[in-house]
C-alpha cells in the first residue's frame, strides 16, 4: 500500500539519532554559516563544547581552528538534504539553518534532547509547533524563529512587563546594505509573493506583503518602512494578547526601498516565484558586504501608554541574531537566570523573568534605548 503524504511526514525514510548527554557538546546544526559562525563563538564563550554540523566538513574544521580558546570543538557532516542519517550524543540543539523535512526537530524530540530553532518562517514555524505536538516532547522545544533570533520577542515581552500588558506591537527594521548576511537570511524574500494573515485590533485578517507604507525614525534615522510576514505577528497575539501586531521593513538605502516597493507594484513576487527567479528576488536584499549596524524599533502600547524601544548591534544584524540564538540556548537549557524551561513547545516572549532580557542583551554587547511615546510607530 502506497503512504499518504500525511504517513511520510509522521514517519518520515531517515531516521537520525540525537541522545541526551548533560556532559556532551552544543550541537550547532549550519553552525558555520554567516549566523551560525558568530553563534558558535557566543557559545564558546558560554563555556560550552560545541558540534558543529552542515554540508561542509572543511568550512567546519576552519571554524573549529578559529575557536581556539573553546573547551572542545568538533565539525562533522550532516546535510539535511542527504538521507544519510546523523547520530550524536549532545547536551543540547539549536538549528541556525533552514530543516525543511523538521529532520532536527524529530531527533531533538525523539532523544529528549533541548531544542531550538531560529531560521523559520511563519509557516515553517507552525507546521513545527504542530509536529512537536504531535511527537510529545519530554525536553523544551523553543522556536525563537522572530525577527532576529527572537531579539523582537524578547524586548516586546521586556516593554509588556513594564506597561502591564501589551494592547499593540510594532516593529520597524532597517535592513542595512552594507551588513553581511547569509543566503538563508534573505530567504524570506521568496514569501513576498504570498499573502499572509496578522492581528490587526483583534481580528484576523489576510494582508499583501509589502503594503502599510509609511515612514519611522528608527534612533535618529527616518526610514521608510513596508510590511512583511514575520513569525512575531503570529505568536504575540497568542502569548501576550496583542490585539495588534505589525512588523514592517525598510533599507537603508531609500533608492533600494523604492526599488523593492516598485518590483512590489509590477507584480514580479508573483509572476516571478520559482527557482528561475530565486537570484533575482534575493538580489534585491541580499548583499554579502563588510559589515554594518543592526537596527531596529520596537513600539508596545497599553491603554494611552507607549514604549518606544530602538535596539542597535553596531556588530551586524548576524552578530544580533546569534545573540538571539544564544539567548534561545539558555533558555532552553534553563541557564538564563529564570525558572527551568517547561518540556514542549514555547516562544522567546514566554520568558518567565522578562526583566532580565535587557542586561542580557547589554552584556552581548546589544543597547536598547526605551522612551515614552505619544504616538505609533508609523509617524515619522
Amino acid at each position: 500500500m502506497t503512504s499518504s503524504p500525511d504517513a511520510r511526514v509522521l514517519a518520515p525514510a531517515t531516521v537520525d539519532t540525537l541522545t541526551h548527554d548533560p556532559q556532551g557538546p552544543v550541537l550547532l546544526v549550519g553552525g558555520y554559516g554567516t549566523v551560525g559562525a558568530e553563534l558558535a563563538r557566543l557559545v564558546a564563550a558560554d563555556e560550552h563544547p560545541v558540534l558543529l554540523t552542515g554540508r561542509s566538513v572543511e568550512r567546519g574544521a576552519a571554524l573549529v581552528r578559529d575557536l581556539g580558546g573553546a573547551p572542545h570543538a568538533e565539525a562533522r557532516r550532516w546535510d539535511l538534504a542527504d538521507p544519510e542519517p546523523f547520530d550524536a550524543a549532545v547536551r543540547a540543539v539549536v538549528g541556525v539553518v533552514n530543516d525543511p523535512d523538521d529532520r532536527v526537530l524529530r531527533a531533538a524530540a525523539a532523544g529528549g534532547v533541548p531544542y531550538a530553532d531560529v531560521t523559520r518562517w511563519t509557516t515553517r514555524l507552525q507546521r513545527a509547533a504542530t509536529v512537536a505536538a504531535l511527537l510529545r516532547p519530554t525536553a523544551p522545544v523553543l522556536l525563537s524563529s522572530a525577527w532576529m533570533g527572537g531579539v523582537v520577542s524578547l524586548v516586546a515581552a521586556a516593554l509588556a512587563e513594564r506597561l502591564g500588558g501589551a494592547d499593540r506591537v510594532e516593529t520597524a527594521i532597517r535592513w542595512d546594505l552594507a551588513d553581511r548576511a547569509g543566503a538563508d537570511s534573505v530567504e524570506f524574500m521568496d514569501r513576498l509573493g504570498l499573502d499572509f494573515e496578522v492581528v490587526r485590533a483583534g481580528h484576523r485578517r489576510t494582508v499583501a506583503p509589502l503594503g502599510d507604507v509609511g515612514t519611522v525614525r528608527i534612533g535618529a534615522r527616518p526610514t521608510r518602512v513596508a510590511r512583511i510576514d514575520t513569525p512575531e505577528q503570529f505568536t504575540l497575539p497568542l502569548t501576550l494578547g496583542a490585539g495588534t501586531a505589525t512588523t514592517r521593513i525598510g533599507f537603508s538605502s531609500g533608492l533600494s526601498t523604492r526599488a523593492l516597493l516598485a518590483a512590489k507594484h509590477t507584480g514580479f513576487f508573483r509572476w516571478g516565484r520559482g527557482e528561475r527567479w530565486q537570484s533575482a528576488r534575493r538580489a534585491l536584499l541580499y548583499s554579502p558586504g563588510d559589515g554594518g549596524t543592526a537596527l531596529l524599533r520596537i513600539d508596545v502600547t497599553r491603554g494611552d501608554r507607549t514604549l518606544a524601544s530602538v535596539v542597535e548591534d553596531r556588530a551586524g544584524q548576524a552578530h544580533l541574531t546569534a545573540v538571539g540564538g544564544l539567548l534561545a540556548l539558555r533558555r532552553a537549557l534553563g541557564t538564563d537566570g529564570s525558572a527551568p524551561a517547561p518540556a514542549g513547545v514555547s516562544f522567546p516572549e514566554q520568558t518567565p523573568r522578562p526583566s532580565l532580557v535587557l542586561p542580557a542583551l547589554a552584556a552581548l554587547g546589544v543597547t536598547v534605548d526605551i522612551r515614552a511615546a505619544t504616538g505609533l510607530n508609523a509617524a515619522a
